[in-house]
C-alpha cells in the first residue's frame, strides 16, 4: 500500500522473484490489485500489489482505485506501507499510516529508493514524524536490503512454515479489444466486484490475475489490457499495456477472445483471433452483452457472422454470454477446461495410420501446384497445439483448401475442440 510511484510494483516483482506487475515510470500504472502467490522462509501466501492512492484531479479513476486498495488492505494480514526515500514525506502519508495503524494487523513500514548508506541518513525524518520504532530501507531496483525486509515478512506472516506447495490452476486469458467487458465477465465469475469497470476505454492496464475454484477445478482468470493498434495509442501506459497482453498470451493454458454482441467482428476482433491462432492455444468465442440483442434475435445469425469472417478459427466453441445478468458465464470455465484436455490429447500412432489409409483412398492429398501428394506414415509429435508429422517421398506444401480439409477430418475424427492443430512435413 502507499502513494503512487514509491516503487511498489517493482517491489512486489522483487519479492515475487519474476516481472508481475507492470513498472512504469509514469504514475498510476497499477489499477486493479494484482496478485500472486508467493514464498518466503518457507511460507506460503498471496502477495497483493495495490493501486497508487492519486488525487482524484490528477487521475480519472482514482476514487475506484482506492476504493480496490483499501479493500484489498483490509482483507490482508500483513501490510507492507512503501514509502519514497527520494523526496520528503507528504502530511497525506502520515494520515494514511495512522490508518494502516487502526487496521490492527502487522505494519511493515518500508522506505524505499535508498541506495547507498549515505542516503540512509533521510529516514530520520521519517522515524520522527511516524513514531515507529523501525523503518527497513531498500532499494527495489537496484535490490539493496531486500534480504532483511523478507526475513521481516517472513517472520510476521501467520501460520507454520511449510513445504513449498505447487499451484497449478489452468491459466484462462481473457482477451479482446477495449470495453468489450473483459474485466466484468471475471466480476461474475468471481461473485463480487473484484476488477475495476468503467465505460472508459482502456480502464485495465496491468494484466490482472484471479484465482477462483469451481468444484475441484483451480482457474487463474487472467485479466489483460484492451488491445489496439500500437500506433492508434498515445498513452505511454496503455501501450505497455498491450505488450505485456501479448506476452500473457503466450502463458496462458487456454484463451477466451470476448466479442461485444452490438458490433461484431471488427478488424481488430479478427486481428486479435490472428493473435490468438498463432500463438497455438486453445480458443473459446465469447459473444458478451448478449442481454442487449433484440428479444428473438438467434444466436446462429451471431455464430454464422463469425465463421463467415472468422473461418480461420472456426475450431473454436461459441458461446453467447452477458456479464451484466450472468447469462451462461460459468459456462466458460467448463469449456476452457474441455478445450484443454482437447489440446493435451494424444492419437496411437496406429489410429494415426488407420485414419492416413483411409485419407488417401478416399480423399488423395494435393499440393499447392495441384499434384498428387502420397503420404507414407503418420505421427503425433506434440501436444498444446497437437502437431503431426507427415512423412512423403517429396516434401511440397499442401493446397491450402486441402490442408484445411484435412485438418477438419483429423479434428472431427478424433474430438480436437477449440485447438489448432498444425501439420509438418518431413522427407522419408
Amino acid at each position: 500500500m502507499g502513494f503512487p510511484n514509491v516503487g511498489k510494483s517493482t517491489l512486489f516483482n522483487r519479492l515475487l522473484r519474476r516481472k508481475k506487475s507492470l513498472v512504469h515510470s509514469l504514475p498510476g500504472m497499477t489499477r486493479d490489485a494484482v496478485s500472486a502467490v508467493c514464498f518466503l522462509g518457507g511460507k506460503t501466501f498471496i502477495l497483493t500489489d495495490t493501486g497508487g492512492l492519486a488525487d482524484s484531479s490528477a487521475e480519472p479513476l482514482a476514487s475506484a482505485v482506492m476504493d480496490k486498495a483499501w479493500v484489498s488492505t483490509k482483507k490482508a494480514d500483513v501490510i507492507l506501507f512503501v514509502l519514497d526515500g527520494r523526496r520528503e514525506l507528504l502530511p497525506a502519508e502520515e494520515e494514511l499510516f495512522v490508518q494502516l495503524k487502526k487496521i490492527g494487523q502487522p505494519l511493515v513500514t518500508v522506505l524505499n529508493k535508498i541506495d547507498s548508506e549515505a542516503q540512509e541518513a533521510i529516514s530520520g525524518d521519517f522515524y520522527n514524524r511516524l513514531k515507529v520504532e523501525s523503518i527497513l530501507t531498500v532499494s527495489a531496483e537496484h535490490r539493496r536490503n531486500l534480504d532483511a525486509l523478507e526475513e521481516e515478512l517472513a517472520r510476521v506472516l501467520p501460520g507454520a512454515p511449510a513445504e513449498k506447495e505447487l499451484v497449478s490452476p489452468l491459466r484462462l486469458a481473457i482477451i479482446g479489444r477495449i470495453n468489450v467487458g473483459k474485466s466484468s465477465l471475471i466480476n461474475w465469475l468471481c461473485g463480487e466486484e473484484r476488477l475495476i469497470t468503467n465505460s472508459a476505454p482502456g480502464t485495465t492496464r496491468d494484466s490482472t490475475d484471479t484465482l477462483v475454484i469451481r468444484g475441484k477445478k483451480n482457474f487463474c482468470l487472467v485479466d489483460t489490457a484492451g488491445i489496439r493498434k500500437l500506433g492508434r495509442t498515445r498513452d505511454e501506459r496503455e501501450k505497455a499495456s498491450i505488450l505485456k497482453t501479448k506476452k500473457n498470451i503466450a502463458r496462458a493454458d487456454v484463451l477466451c477472445e470476448v466479442l461485444d454482441a452490438r458490433e461484431f467482428p471488427t478488424r481488430q476482433d479478427l486481428a486479435i483471433a490472428h493473435l490468438a491462432k498463432k500463438s497455438g492455444k486453445p480458443l473459446i468465442l465469447a459473444i458478451n452483452k448478449w442481454d442487449l440483442v433484440p428479444a428473438g434475435e438467434a444466436a446462429d445469425g451471431s455464430r454464422e457472422a463469425i465463421s463467415r469472417r472468422m473461418s480461420f478459427v472456426d475450431y473454436a466453441p461459441v458461446l453467447a454470454v452477458s456479464a451484466l445478468t450472468g447469462k451462461r458465464v460459468v459456462k466458460i470455465l467448463d469449456l476452457a477446461e474441455e478445450v484443454f484436455v482437447s489440446a493435451s490429447r494424444r492419437v496411437d500412432t496406429s489410429r494415426l495410420n488407420d485414419f492416413l489409409v483411409w485419407i488417401n483412398a478416399t480423399h488423395p492429398p494435393l499440393t499447392k501446384s495441384r499434384r498428387s501428394l502420397k503420404i507414407k506414415y503418420m505421427t503425433q509429435q506434440e501436444v498444446r497445439p497437437p502437431t503431426f508429422l507427415l512423412f512423403v517421398h517429396r516434401p511440397a506444401a499442401l493446397l491450402p483448401a486441402y490442408e484445411k480439409f484435412f485438418l477438419q477430418l483429423l479434428r472431427e475424427r478424433f474430438g480436437f475442440r477449440g485447438t489448432p492443430l498444425r501439420l509438418r512435413m518431413r522427407k522419408s
